[in-house]
């Protein structure tokens, strides 16, 4: 499994914009073969801070989800929203 945290500074104004855009992309994305988990968290000390946390079954599923319609229009559309560059980072588990 490959976990995505996907971290998006949101322009005070654009929130509820922003909340639409993401709603769509959670429903869609969650319907996609080899889609664990896909949520969406708010920051409690800085409000217009928003992270995606998801659970792909491997990278051949990433792969397709970035190929997706709904995931490119997601990205299409944030920009507008965004108060800055989003921060994405892949982990995997480790073993110990």
């Amino acid at each position: 499994m490959i976990q995505i945290v996907a971290k998006f500074n949101v322009q005070s104004n654009k929130e509820e914009l922003f909340l639409k855009y993401a709603s769509e992309l959670i429903k869609a994305s969650r319907k996609e073969e080899g889609c664990i988990s896909y949520i969406l968290h708010q920051d409690i000390n800085h409000k217009n801070t928003y992270t995606f946390m998801e659970v792909w079954k491997d990278q051949e599923a990433i792969d397709l989800h970035n190929q997706s319609d709904h995931f490119r229009a997601f990205c299409a559309k944030v920009k507008e929203c965004q108060a800055g560059p989003a921060d994405v980072a892949l982990y995997r588990e480790v073993d110990c």
